[in-house]
């Protein structure tokens, strides 16, 4: 396996130069990363027997190399991270941050877990295995139970103990809570706390938390390329976004002209149906087959997640061509 022309230790070796045994951390003195741009949420690449293609996730990152990302995303909702064993997360962490490490961009790790013990410990082993800040979604199995109180509790604890910066993640379509704007706005006065990624997917809401939050070194990203345009407009300051695993280049495209103070409403119009194929309506495996689609590797889900039909393939297809975006499959 190849990196950047070096040869890659095998993955067996990665885990134990990684992983320490946990000690409390310290905070520290200033926010890391500055949030901004676009995020691609990485896909996770599975070999036909469902072990993780690492040659095809390098091969991937390779084309990303040339879009102008602000950063990368790992183990979020796109890398079907709750398919994952944490060894392999680890693995993830540690293989994305050495093939990324000359590019200088931050890796941003999703560390969530629904214990608030748990998730200090996978933070604490994803920033030692590289990750630059970690993306925290809300704990959601007990949700009458995932008051205010028990937000803010659980956020508080996580960040006093990271090492890294931590980004909020709410989620709704997933685990059926929307972290509440009150919350947010006290977690946003912690100083290891940067941000918030929303995929709700209101943007009265985005802006509220834009103008509630204001005063603090806390910035949204928008959760979804559906409504990039609006949430940049309402106050966000890039997004995490599926599409831009597939359209990368077109979503850098749409924060460089807004940085210019140009809004293009056409170019966000034909972004929303594409979107929709690869989030609402057929999710990651629609994310895949996109993918596939378009010169990178999707490649299979794990299961008990299925591929999407040829049928299926073919509705994606036409919704990207529709909308000017044509397939360029290797």
């Amino acid at each position: 396996m190849l990196c950047f022309g070096r040869a890659y230790p095998a993955i067996s070796r990665i885990l134990p130069s990684c992983v320490r045994p946990y000690s409390s951390a310290v905070i520290p003195d200033e926010k890391g990363i500055q949030l901004g741009g676009i995020y691609p949420p990485l896909t996770t690449p599975f070999n036909a027997d469902e072990t993780i293609s690492f040659d095809k996730l390098a091969d991937n990152l390779t084309q990303y190399a040339r879009i102008p990302f602000a950063g990368y995303v790992v183990q979020g909702s796109n890398g079907e991270y709750p398919f994952l064993e944490k060894e392999e997360k680890l693995q993830i962490v540690k293989f994305v941050k050495d093939f990324i490490k000359e590019s200088n961009k931050p890796l941003i790790a999703g560390s969530g877990c629904e214990s608030t013990k748990a998730t200090i410990r996978l933070t604490e082993e994803m920033a030692a295995c590289g990750a630059d800040a970690v993306m925290v979604v809300t704990p959601s199995y007990f949700k009458i139970s995932m008051n205010d109180a028990a937000m803010i509790a659980h956020y508080t604890t996580v960040a006093d103990s990271s090492p890294v910066p931590v980004i909020l993640y709410s989620v709704p379509a997933n685990t059926g809570i929307d972290l509440s704007i009150d919350a947010i706005q006290i977690l946003a006065k912690h100083p290891n706390i940067i941000g918030l990624k929303d995929s709700g997917g209101d943007v009265t809401r985005i802006g509220s938390i834009v103008q509630k939050t204001r005063g603090q070194d806390f910035k949204v990203l928008s959760g979804s390329a559906s409504f990039l345009l609006p949430s940049y407009l309402a106050g966000s300051v890039g997004g995490v976004c599926a599409l831009a695993n597939v359209l990368g280049d077109v979503l850098c495209h749409m924060h460089s002209l807004y940085e210019k103070n140009i809004i293009d409403k056409e170019l966000q119009r034909r972004l929303i149906d594409p979107n929709n194929m690869v989030t609402r309506r057929f999710g990651v495996a629609g994310m895949k087959a996109a993918l596939d689609m378009f010169g990178y590797y999707g490649g299979p889900n794990r299961s008990p997640m299925l591929s999407v039909s040829a049928e299926a393939r073919l509705v994606i297809k036409k919704a990207f061509v529709d909308n000017e975006f044509v397939p360029q499959s290797r």
